[in-house]
C-alpha cells in the first residue's frame, strides 16, 4: 500500500467514524407501574437490554400506576434494577400528586402539599437524585430533565424549577438542547380526544414556558409523555408537533396499552432522528422515522 492508498484509507475510516451517531436514547412513556400486563413491560426492557448501542433510557414521568404508595414505588425500584443501561427518570402527576387511597367514588384526590412534599422525596430517595431536574451533555447536545413539582397545576413546572432552566439555557447559548418532560407543549397534537389540548395536559405554566423557549433558539426538541398517545394517532408524528416553529414536540406512547411502543432518539454530530420500535410486533415503524437538523448559529 503506498503513502496515497494508507491516507485515503485513514480518511474512510476517519469519515465512517465520524458518521456514527453519538448517543441514541430510549424513551419509555408513562410506565404505569405495575399497571396492566407487566409480563409486557418487563419484555420491553428485555429488549432494550439487547439493543446494547443504547447509551441512555429516559423515564418520562407517571412511573407509578397511581398515587405513588410506597408498594408502588417498590415495584417502580424493582422493575428498574433489571435495566442495564443508565436511566434518567422524571417525575409525572402519578408519582407525588395524589392522595393515597380513592375517594367514596372510586376516583383520584389531591393530597396535601405535606404528603405531595413526601412524595417527591421518596422519588428522589427511589433513585438516588440530588434533585428532580438536572441536565447532562451528550456533545454537541445538551439534554435537561425537568420534573412535574407543583400543585398548581397537573402537570406543571415550580417558579424555583423554571428560574433553573432559563439559567441552564442562558449558560449554554450555543449548545442544541433537548428537554425531556412529563407534558407536551400547547397544541402539538389534534385534539383527538376531549381532553387534548386541555389545561390538565399540556406543560404548564402555558405563558411562561413560551416566553423561555422563545428566549432560546437553541431549543429545537420537547420530549414528552402524559396524553398517552398511540403512534398510530395522526398527530403522534405530524406537522401540528412544531411548536413557536422551531420546538418539535416528540409524543410517546404509555406503557399500559396493548401495543408498546418506544421512540428512539439517535444523536448525530449534526442532526437527531428519532426512530418508533413497536414491541409487539417486533419492528420499527420505518414510516414514522424523522430527522431534525442540529440548530445552528
Amino acid at each position: 500500500m503506498n503513502s496515497l492508498q494508507a491516507l485515503l484509507v485513514s480518511l474512510y475510516f476517519a469519515c465512517a467514524l465520524f458518521a456514527q451517531p453519538l448517543h441514541q436514547i430510549v424513551i419509555l412513556g408513562d410506565p404505569h407501574l405495575p399497571g396492566q400486563a407487566m409480563e409486557k413491560k418487563i419484555s420491553v426492557l428485555q429488549t432494550i437490554n439487547r439493543w446494547k448501542e443504547v447509551d441512555a433510557v429516559v423515564a418520562i414521568g407517571d412511573l407509578c400506576s397511581q398515587t405513588g404508595i410506597r408498594e408502588e414505588y417498590e415495584t417502580v425500584k424493582s422493575y428498574f434494577s433489571m435495566l442495564e443501561h443508565p436511566l434518567y427518570p422524571i417525575t409525572g402527576n402519578h408519582d407525588f400528586i395524589y392522595e393515597d387511597a380513592l375517594d367514596e367514588n372510586g376516583k383520584l384526590k389531591h393530597a396535601s402539599l405535606e404528603i405531595q412534599k413526601q412524595k417527591l422525596e421518596r422519588f428522589q430517595q427511589t433513585f438516588g437524585l440530588s434533585k428532580l431536574y438536572y441536565s447532562i451533555e451528550k456533545d454537541p447536545y445538551l439534554l435537561i430533565f425537568l420534573s412535574a413539582d407543583t400543585h398548581k397545576y397537573l402537570s406543571g413546572i415550580s417558579d424555583e424549577q423554571l428560574s433553573w432552566f432559563n439559567n441552564e439555557l442562558k449558560k449554554n447559548p450555543k449548545k442544541p438542547t433537548i428537554v425531556f418532560f412529563h407534558a407536551p407543549l400547547n397544541h402539538t397534537l389534534e385534539s383527538y380526544k376531549h381532553w387534548v389540548n386541555t389545561p390538565s395536559f399540556v406543560a404548564q405554566p402555558v405563558e411562561t414556558i413560551k416566553s423561555i423557549l422563545k428566549k432560546h433558539p437553541q431549543l429545537f426538541l420537547w420530549v414528552s409523555g402524559h396524553t398517552h398517545t398511540s403512534a398510530d394517532e395522526p398527530s403522534f408524528a405530524s406537522s401540528i408537533n412544531l411548536y413557536e416553529n422551531h420546538v418539535t414536540n416528540i409524543h410517546n406512547s404509555d406503557m399500559n396499552k396493548k401495543t408498546i411502543w418506544t421512540n428512539t432518539l439517535v444523536l448525530h454530530p449534526d442532526k437527531v432522528i428519532v426512530k418508533t420500535y413497536n414491541h409487539t410486533t417486533q419492528t420499527w415503524e420505518n414510516h414514522l422515522e424523522r430527522t431534525f437538523i442540529k440548530p445552528t448559529f
